[in-house]
Protein backbone atom coordinates (compact mmCIF):
# COMPACT_ATOMS: atom_id res chain seq x y z
CA UNK A 1 0.00 0.00 0.00
CA UNK A 2 1.48 3.40 -0.93
CA UNK A 3 2.98 5.20 2.05
CA UNK A 4 2.72 2.19 4.36
CA UNK A 5 5.72 0.91 6.30
CA UNK A 6 7.41 -1.59 4.01
CA UNK A 7 8.19 -4.23 6.61
CA UNK A 8 9.74 -4.92 9.96
CA UNK A 9 13.13 -6.29 8.82
CA UNK A 10 16.02 -4.28 10.25
CA UNK A 11 17.76 -1.97 7.80
CA UNK A 12 20.85 -3.56 6.31
CA UNK A 13 19.50 -7.08 6.91
CA UNK A 14 18.06 -8.32 3.63
CA UNK A 15 15.85 -11.38 3.59
CA UNK A 16 15.22 -13.64 0.58
CA UNK A 17 13.02 -11.93 -1.97
CA UNK A 18 13.71 -8.44 -0.62
CA UNK A 19 14.80 -5.70 -3.03
CA UNK A 20 18.60 -5.35 -2.99
CA UNK A 21 18.30 -1.79 -1.63
CA UNK A 22 16.21 -0.11 1.02
CA UNK A 23 16.38 3.21 -0.84
CA UNK A 24 17.50 4.32 -4.28
CA UNK A 25 18.01 8.06 -4.76
CA UNK A 26 18.08 9.58 -8.23
CA UNK A 27 19.39 12.99 -9.23
CA UNK A 28 22.27 15.42 -9.34
CA UNK A 29 25.49 15.33 -7.35
CA UNK A 30 28.04 18.13 -7.45
CA UNK A 31 31.47 18.93 -6.15
CA UNK A 32 31.55 21.76 -3.61
CA UNK A 33 34.46 24.03 -2.75
CA UNK A 34 34.35 25.70 0.66
CA UNK A 35 36.74 28.15 2.35
CA UNK A 36 37.85 27.69 5.91
CA UNK A 37 35.22 28.82 8.47
CA UNK A 38 35.57 32.54 9.11
CA UNK A 39 37.17 33.19 5.70
CA UNK A 40 35.38 34.83 2.80
CA UNK A 41 35.73 33.12 -0.56
CA UNK A 42 37.51 36.08 -2.19
CA UNK A 43 40.17 36.05 0.52
CA UNK A 44 40.65 32.28 0.78
CA UNK A 45 44.07 30.85 -0.04
CA UNK A 46 42.78 27.27 0.01
CA UNK A 47 39.43 25.54 -0.39
CA UNK A 48 38.08 22.24 0.87
CA UNK A 49 36.68 19.91 -1.80
CA UNK A 50 33.59 17.91 -0.96
CA UNK A 51 30.48 16.24 -2.37
CA UNK A 52 27.02 17.80 -2.39
CA UNK A 53 23.60 17.49 -3.97
CA UNK A 54 20.23 16.79 -2.33
CA UNK A 55 19.85 13.18 -3.40
CA UNK A 56 23.49 12.37 -2.65
CA UNK A 57 23.09 13.95 0.80
CA UNK A 58 20.06 11.78 1.47
CA UNK A 59 21.93 8.69 0.31
CA UNK A 60 24.97 9.36 2.50
CA UNK A 61 22.87 10.08 5.57
CA UNK A 62 20.82 6.93 5.03
CA UNK A 63 23.98 4.87 4.70
CA UNK A 64 25.34 6.34 7.94
CA UNK A 65 22.12 5.20 9.63
CA UNK A 66 22.62 1.66 8.36
CA UNK A 67 20.38 1.57 5.29
CA UNK A 68 21.21 -0.25 2.07
CA UNK A 69 21.20 2.66 -0.37
CA UNK A 70 22.22 3.44 -3.94
CA UNK A 71 22.63 6.79 -5.67
CA UNK A 72 22.02 6.87 -9.44
CA UNK A 73 22.90 9.88 -11.57
CA UNK A 74 25.40 11.21 -14.08
CA UNK A 75 28.85 12.71 -13.58
CA UNK A 76 31.52 13.88 -15.95
CA UNK A 77 34.39 11.56 -16.75
CA UNK A 78 36.66 13.97 -14.91
CA UNK A 79 38.54 14.22 -11.59
CA UNK A 80 35.58 15.86 -9.83
CA UNK A 81 33.39 12.97 -10.91
CA UNK A 82 36.05 10.56 -9.66
CA UNK A 83 36.05 12.33 -6.30
CA UNK A 84 32.26 12.19 -5.93
CA UNK A 85 32.13 8.49 -6.79
CA UNK A 86 34.91 7.81 -4.28
CA UNK A 87 33.23 9.90 -1.56
CA UNK A 88 29.88 8.20 -1.98
CA UNK A 89 31.42 4.73 -2.12
CA UNK A 90 33.46 5.46 1.01
CA UNK A 91 30.20 6.45 2.71
CA UNK A 92 28.74 3.05 1.92
CA UNK A 93 26.53 4.23 -0.94
CA UNK A 94 26.27 1.95 -3.98
CA UNK A 95 27.42 3.79 -7.13
CA UNK A 96 27.46 0.87 -9.55
CA UNK A 97 24.82 2.41 -11.85
CA UNK A 98 26.29 5.92 -12.02
CA UNK A 99 26.75 7.20 -15.59
CA UNK A 100 30.13 8.74 -16.44
CA UNK A 101 29.74 11.15 -19.36
CA UNK A 102 32.91 12.06 -21.27
CA UNK A 103 31.08 14.80 -23.20
CA UNK A 104 29.97 16.90 -20.19
CA UNK A 105 31.54 18.11 -16.94
CA UNK A 106 30.62 17.37 -13.35
CA UNK A 107 28.60 20.17 -11.74
CA UNK A 108 30.34 22.40 -9.21
CA UNK A 109 29.40 25.02 -6.67
CA UNK A 110 31.35 27.32 -4.38
CA UNK A 111 30.22 28.28 -0.90
CA UNK A 112 30.97 31.79 0.41
CA UNK A 113 30.64 31.44 4.16
CA UNK A 114 30.09 33.80 7.07
CA UNK A 115 28.24 36.48 5.15
CA UNK A 116 26.68 39.08 7.44
CA UNK A 117 24.90 41.13 4.79
CA UNK A 118 22.09 38.68 3.94
CA UNK A 119 18.57 39.86 4.76
CA UNK A 120 16.82 36.63 5.69
CA UNK A 121 13.36 38.09 5.10
CA UNK A 122 14.05 38.69 1.42
CA UNK A 123 16.13 35.74 0.29
CA UNK A 124 15.95 31.96 0.23
CA UNK A 125 19.71 31.70 0.83
CA UNK A 126 21.13 30.05 3.96
CA UNK A 127 21.74 32.22 6.99
CA UNK A 128 25.50 32.48 6.63
CA UNK A 129 26.40 31.38 3.11
CA UNK A 130 25.93 32.32 -0.51
CA UNK A 131 26.18 29.62 -3.15
CA UNK A 132 27.73 30.11 -6.59
CA UNK A 133 26.64 27.32 -8.94
CA UNK A 134 28.38 26.10 -12.09
CA UNK A 135 26.03 23.38 -13.32
CA UNK A 136 24.94 24.51 -16.80
CA UNK A 137 25.47 21.77 -19.40
CA UNK A 138 26.72 19.41 -16.72
CA UNK A 139 26.47 15.65 -17.08
CA UNK A 140 23.52 15.66 -14.67
CA UNK A 141 21.65 18.20 -16.80
CA UNK A 142 21.66 15.67 -19.64
CA UNK A 143 19.78 13.02 -17.66
CA UNK A 144 16.42 11.91 -19.03
CA UNK A 145 13.93 9.05 -18.74
CA UNK A 146 16.39 6.65 -20.40
CA UNK A 147 17.95 6.35 -16.92
CA UNK A 148 14.92 4.56 -15.48
CA UNK A 149 15.80 1.02 -16.69
CA UNK A 150 19.12 1.35 -14.85
CA UNK A 151 17.48 1.81 -11.46
CA UNK A 152 17.92 -1.20 -9.19
CA UNK A 153 14.97 -2.50 -7.18
CA UNK A 154 14.37 -0.85 -3.83
CA UNK A 155 11.79 -0.50 -1.10
CA UNK A 156 11.80 3.29 -1.50
CA UNK A 157 12.60 5.44 -4.55
CA UNK A 158 13.52 9.02 -3.59
CA UNK A 159 13.46 12.01 -5.96
CA UNK A 160 13.44 15.79 -5.62
CA UNK A 161 12.21 18.85 -7.48
CA UNK A 162 15.80 19.85 -8.19
CA UNK A 163 16.16 17.17 -10.86
CA UNK A 164 12.94 18.42 -12.47
CA UNK A 165 14.34 21.95 -12.54
CA UNK A 166 17.84 21.47 -13.93
CA UNK A 167 16.81 20.62 -17.51
CA UNK A 168 13.93 19.44 -19.73
CA UNK A 169 15.42 15.95 -19.59
CA UNK A 170 15.52 16.10 -15.80
CA UNK A 171 11.83 17.01 -15.74
CA UNK A 172 11.10 14.13 -18.14
CA UNK A 173 13.01 11.74 -15.88
CA UNK A 174 11.26 12.91 -12.71
CA UNK A 175 7.82 12.83 -14.28
CA UNK A 176 8.37 9.35 -15.73
CA UNK A 177 9.69 8.01 -12.42
CA UNK A 178 6.73 9.40 -10.49
CA UNK A 179 3.95 8.65 -12.96
CA UNK A 180 5.21 5.37 -14.35
CA UNK A 181 4.59 1.88 -12.96
CA UNK A 182 6.69 1.01 -9.93
CA UNK A 183 6.65 -1.28 -6.91
CA UNK A 184 8.56 0.96 -4.52
CA UNK A 185 7.20 3.61 -2.20
CA UNK A 186 7.98 6.81 -4.12
CA UNK A 187 9.24 9.68 -2.00
CA UNK A 188 9.43 13.25 -3.34
CA UNK A 189 11.05 16.27 -1.71
CA UNK A 190 9.68 19.43 -3.36
CA UNK A 191 13.02 21.26 -2.94
CA UNK A 192 11.93 24.37 -4.81
CA UNK A 193 14.96 26.31 -6.03
CA UNK A 194 13.68 29.58 -7.61
CA UNK A 195 16.95 30.30 -9.43
CA UNK A 196 16.65 27.02 -11.35
CA UNK A 197 13.11 27.85 -12.49
CA UNK A 198 13.83 31.36 -13.72
CA UNK A 199 11.46 32.23 -16.57
CA UNK A 200 9.25 29.20 -15.87
CA UNK A 201 6.29 28.70 -13.54
CA UNK A 202 7.36 26.04 -11.07
CA UNK A 203 4.12 25.97 -9.07
CA UNK A 204 1.91 23.76 -11.29
CA UNK A 205 4.79 21.48 -12.26
CA UNK A 206 5.89 20.78 -8.69
CA UNK A 207 2.28 20.32 -7.59
CA UNK A 208 1.75 17.76 -10.36
CA UNK A 209 4.91 15.87 -9.43
CA UNK A 210 4.20 15.95 -5.69
CA UNK A 211 0.65 14.69 -6.22
CA UNK A 212 2.03 11.65 -8.06
CA UNK A 213 4.23 10.58 -5.12
CA UNK A 214 3.34 8.33 -2.18
CA UNK A 215 5.25 10.48 0.33
CA UNK A 216 6.04 14.20 0.04
CA UNK A 217 8.35 16.48 2.02
CA UNK A 218 7.85 20.26 1.78
CA UNK A 219 8.68 23.26 3.95
CA UNK A 220 5.77 25.42 5.10
CA UNK A 221 7.55 28.61 3.99
CA UNK A 222 8.54 26.91 0.74
CA UNK A 223 4.93 25.94 0.04
CA UNK A 224 3.72 29.46 0.87
CA UNK A 225 6.14 31.03 -1.59
CA UNK A 226 5.41 28.44 -4.26
CA UNK A 227 1.65 27.89 -3.97
CA UNK A 228 0.41 30.60 -1.62
CA UNK A 229 -0.59 28.02 1.00
CA UNK A 230 -0.30 29.38 4.54
CA UNK A 231 -1.03 26.28 6.60
CA UNK A 232 -0.22 22.59 6.54
CA UNK A 233 -3.89 21.86 6.01
CA UNK A 234 -3.96 24.03 2.89
CA UNK A 235 -0.86 22.26 1.59
CA UNK A 236 -2.59 18.93 2.12
CA UNK A 237 -5.71 20.18 0.32
CA UNK A 238 -3.54 21.17 -2.65
CA UNK A 239 -1.84 17.75 -2.59
CA UNK A 240 -4.58 15.15 -2.08
CA UNK A 241 -2.76 12.37 -3.92
CA UNK A 242 0.07 11.23 -1.59
CA UNK A 243 -0.56 8.87 1.30
CA UNK A 244 1.52 11.17 3.52
CA UNK A 245 2.48 14.84 3.15
CA UNK A 246 5.12 15.97 5.64
CA UNK A 247 5.08 19.74 6.15
CA UNK A 248 8.19 21.08 7.91
CA UNK A 249 7.96 24.33 9.86
CA UNK A 250 11.60 25.18 10.54
CA UNK A 251 12.62 25.25 14.18
CA UNK A 252 9.02 24.64 15.30
CA UNK A 253 8.57 21.10 14.04
CA UNK A 254 6.98 18.97 11.34
CA UNK A 255 3.49 17.61 10.74
CA UNK A 256 2.61 14.49 8.78
CA UNK A 257 -0.77 14.88 7.10
CA UNK A 258 -2.30 11.48 6.42
CA UNK A 259 -5.15 10.27 4.25
CA UNK A 260 -8.53 10.93 5.86
CA UNK A 261 -7.56 14.15 7.60
CA UNK A 262 -5.44 12.72 10.43
CA UNK A 263 -2.26 14.63 11.26
CA UNK A 264 0.73 13.91 13.51
CA UNK A 265 3.03 16.66 14.84
CA UNK A 266 6.47 16.37 16.41
CA UNK A 267 8.51 19.32 17.65
CA UNK A 268 11.98 19.96 16.24
CA UNK A 269 15.06 19.50 18.40
CA UNK A 270 16.55 22.68 19.86
CA UNK A 271 20.13 23.16 18.61
CA UNK A 272 22.58 25.99 18.05
CA UNK A 273 22.36 26.34 14.26
CA UNK A 274 25.70 26.67 12.49
CA UNK A 275 24.26 26.44 8.97
CA UNK A 276 20.95 25.06 7.64
CA UNK A 277 22.31 23.70 4.34
CA UNK A 278 21.56 19.99 4.10
CA UNK A 279 19.16 19.86 7.06
CA UNK A 280 16.15 19.17 4.86
CA UNK A 281 17.97 16.31 3.14
CA UNK A 282 18.96 14.90 6.52
CA UNK A 283 15.36 15.12 7.74
CA UNK A 284 14.15 13.17 4.72
CA UNK A 285 16.84 10.53 5.29
CA UNK A 286 15.98 10.13 8.96
CA UNK A 287 12.27 9.82 8.18
CA UNK A 288 12.87 7.30 5.39
CA UNK A 289 15.14 5.20 7.57
CA UNK A 290 12.45 4.97 10.23
CA UNK A 291 9.88 4.15 7.54
CA UNK A 292 12.06 1.27 6.33
CA UNK A 293 12.27 -0.04 9.90
CA UNK A 294 8.48 -0.08 10.16
CA UNK A 295 8.30 2.71 12.75
CA UNK A 296 5.19 4.74 13.47
CA UNK A 297 4.59 8.10 11.81
CA UNK A 298 5.48 9.85 15.07
CA UNK A 299 8.75 7.92 15.31
CA UNK A 300 9.57 8.75 11.68
CA UNK A 301 9.18 12.47 12.37
CA UNK A 302 11.35 12.22 15.49
CA UNK A 303 14.03 10.38 13.49
CA UNK A 304 13.85 13.08 10.83
CA UNK A 305 14.37 15.83 13.41
CA UNK A 306 17.30 13.95 14.97
CA UNK A 307 19.07 13.63 11.61
CA UNK A 308 18.35 17.28 10.74
CA UNK A 309 19.76 18.41 14.09
CA UNK A 310 23.08 16.72 13.30
CA UNK A 311 23.26 18.57 9.97
CA UNK A 312 22.38 21.93 11.53
CA UNK A 313 25.42 21.99 13.79
CA UNK A 314 28.00 21.71 10.99
CA UNK A 315 28.95 23.65 7.86
CA UNK A 316 29.11 20.35 5.93
CA UNK A 317 26.06 19.30 3.92
CA UNK A 318 25.90 15.99 5.83
CA UNK A 319 26.05 15.87 9.62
Amino acid sequence: MPGAAPGEAASGEATPGDPPFDVVTVGEAMAVLTPRPGTRLAAAESLTLGTAGAEANVARTLSSLGARVAWVGALGADPLGDRIVADLAASGVDVSQVIRDASAPTGLYLKDTDRKDIDLKHTDEPRSSRMYYYRSNSAASKLDAALLPLLPRSTVLHLTGITAAISPGGLQLTRAALLGPHHAVVSFDVNHRPALWRGRDAAPVLAELANAADLVFVGLDEAAALWGTGTGESVRKLLPGPAVVVVKDGEIGATAHLVGGESVFEAAQVVEVVEPVGAGDAFAAGYLHALILGKTVSQRLIAGHAAAARALVTTADVG
